[in-house]
């Protein structure tokens, strides 16, 4: 295909610049709680606005396999520009908690039409190789939600508008970028009517289950980290009065390593194995979680920035490995649907988990409140090491765990 090469670039710096509409309500949720006398809390209640926003989002794409029926590049471009366009809004003086909330979630809903859409978008090019191509592009994901985060650390000496003025131009920038450059791909089978119940047949294969189960176990964690990332580094600064961070720019450090440690899983993945890669990752994120009170107790200032690096590499690692299984296990011409439909559920759990922090944060100052993240990982972990049955030639059944 004419300019082949040029595809991936094209979709991970889309998909970057799309995906920088999603924390920049929370890079600047100091100045929105200053400018409209909102309550602290309101990092929480903006954040999952977002998440909720792109549940209705995914789940309407799904029922109506809006990926699969229509060029997934114009689905993107359309939700590219509404995304940026409520983005902005958030920047109109006479806004309350109400509008805000609104706005951001209608944000999220158009998300719903970027992430999902952008790997499916991988997926109609990259039958083979999908891994590595989506560890790219979860990898553009991670640096696109983290850049908020520097945005209002090296603009600091600008108005905070100026964030939202800068998110919503890059969105605007990814989706004509996508829609220019990339064309429907090669392996993509477009279905040709609505089908409602597309999204839950796919949970009827056993293996598509055990890896959306573990996809569901990380994104329990996944946001929830990532929300509270600022306040973890906040905190400690207080509790450690000698620590003077720069917490915007420390954010976007702690969140964005991540994009790395996702093309790094991707190339391990091919020699150790998708399944494992990702089992070993999840893992390791919630070892973080069980061992996060012992290192805000009593950890070294650089010792605790090393720790919330690592657990911003191992936290997202497994999320394009197992986005890739996903993939792999859903039938071709629903594959779009089957990673939207996945996406939704996963980002439900979100907003649980979010709003779970949010109000134990609330109610005590305890540094073990992040052992509650592990929950998701231990039940990922047990829905991607559980043995099926599959039947032998004499009708009797054995079990064996599957893909390790």
């Amino acid at each position: 295909m004419k300019h082949a090469k040029f595809i991936l670039p094209a979709i991970v710096i889309s998909q970057f610049c799309c995906t920088s509409l999603w924390f920049a309500g929370n890079a600047v949720i100091n100045d929105l709680v200053l400018n409209y006398e909102l309550s602290p809390s309101a990092l929480g209640h903006l954040t999952s606005a977002v998440q909720f926003g792109f549940i209705i989002g995914t789940l309407l794409f799904a029922i109506l396999t809006i990926a699969d029926r229509f060029s997934p590049s114009k689905v993107f471009l359309i939700s590219a520009l509404l995304g940026s366009l409520f983005n902005l809004g958030i920047i109109w003086e006479d806004n309350s908690l109400m509008s805000l909330l609104s706005l951001r979630f209608l944000t999220g809903f158009f998300l719903a039409g970027i992430y999902p859409v952008g790997m499916k978008i991988a997926a109609d090019y990259y039958e083979k190789g999908l891994g590595k191509s989506l560890g790219f592009l979860v990898a553009a994901l991670v640096v696109g939600t983290a850049f908020p985060h520097l945005l209002k650390g090296i603009t600091d000496t600008f108005p905070w508008k100026s964030v939202l003025l800068a998110t919503s131009s890059l969105a605007v920038l990814g989706g004509l970028l996508m829609f220019i450059l990339v064309p429907d791909g090669p392996y993509r089978k477009p279905s040709q009517r609505i089908n409602p119940t597309a999204f839950l047949s796919v949970f009827k294969n056993r293996e598509f289950r055990s890896v959306a189960f573990g996809y569901f176990g990380h994104m329990w964690e996944l946001y929830a980290f990532w929300a509270f990332v600022p306040i973890m580094l906040k905190k400690y600064s207080v509790e450690h009065s000698q620590a003077l961070f720069n917490i915007p720019v420390l954010s976007f450090i702690v969140i964005g390593v991540g994009g790395l440690a996702c093309i790094g899983a991707a190339y391990m993945a091919q020699s150790v194995g998708t399944k494992r890669t990702a089992f070993t990752a999840l893992f390791l994120s919630c070892a973080c979680c069980l061992m996060s009170p012992l290192l805000f107790a009593s950890a070294s200032e650089g010792l605790f920035i090393g720790f919330l690096i690592f657990w911003g590499m191992v936290v997202i690692a497994d999320s394009p490995l197992l986005s890739t299984l996903v993939a792999q296990n859903a039938p071709a011409e629903i594959k779009g649907t089957a990673l939207t439909i996945v996406n939704c559920i996963g980002f439900s759990i979100t907003i649980i988990s979010i709003q779970f922090i949010s109000s134990m944060i609330a109610l005590t100052a305890s540094n073990s409140i992040y052992i509650i993240l592990a929950i998701g990982p231990i039940l990922g972990l047990f829905a991607l090491r559980k043995k099926h049955k599959v039947t032998v030639p004499n009708g009797e059944h054995s079990s064996k765990k599957s893909n390790f």
